[in-house]
């Protein structure tokens, strides 16, 4: 579930775009990144190596870890960027499904935050194994997953063909 969900999430999102050819009105990037749990080493590593224009075309940026937690009650909205965070919310609505608000901080979009980006994105909450060996994919609801993968999919296509 940390955080082979979350990338599998985004993974799935970047092949629908891709075999639906779909054509956005905004530039999609796609990125996983590495050793999270360390110090935000592989997002903070990026931004601190992206030259200063690329940063600035970034509108939002969007973050999912532990997407497929057994035994969710709600859905953990990171709320900074209002465009994406208004967009989760109304998708999770529209399904009749409790969010709360988890502000900023505590994953990778915490290094796009301090870079001045807006963020946003979600997880399910931590599930009953973190960080052990016993976070395998038995423990990946399989329902909860697919929520989340279309939850992303809404909502990054929804960011995509809209205009700034």
């Amino acid at each position: 579930n940390d955080n082979g969900s979350g990338s599998a999430a985004v993974l799935a999102t970047a092949q629908a775009v891709a075999k639906g050819h779909l054509k956005p009105k905004r530039h999609l990037r796609f990125a996983w990144w590495d050793a999270e749990e360390e110090g935000l080493v592989g997002s903070a590593r990026y931004l601190k190596k992206l030259p200063a224009a690329e940063r600035k075309k970034i509108d939002t940026y969007l973050n999912f870890d532990m997407t497929g937690s057994k035994n969710v009650r709600q859905w953990l909205v990171v709320h900074d960027g209002k465009e994406a965070t208004d967009a989760f919310e109304d998708y999770f609505a529209a399904k009749k499904l409790p969010t709360f608000d988890i502000g900023v901080g505590g994953s990778d979009h915490e290094s796009f935050g301090k870079a001045g980006i807006p963020t946003s994105g979600f997880t399910t909450g931590v599930g009953n194994c973190l960080h052990e060996a016993c976070d395998r994919i038995d423990n990946v609801d399989p329902k909860t997953e697919t929520m989340s993968a279309n939850a992303i999919a809404n909502v990054v296509w929804k960011l995509a063909t809209t205009t700034r």
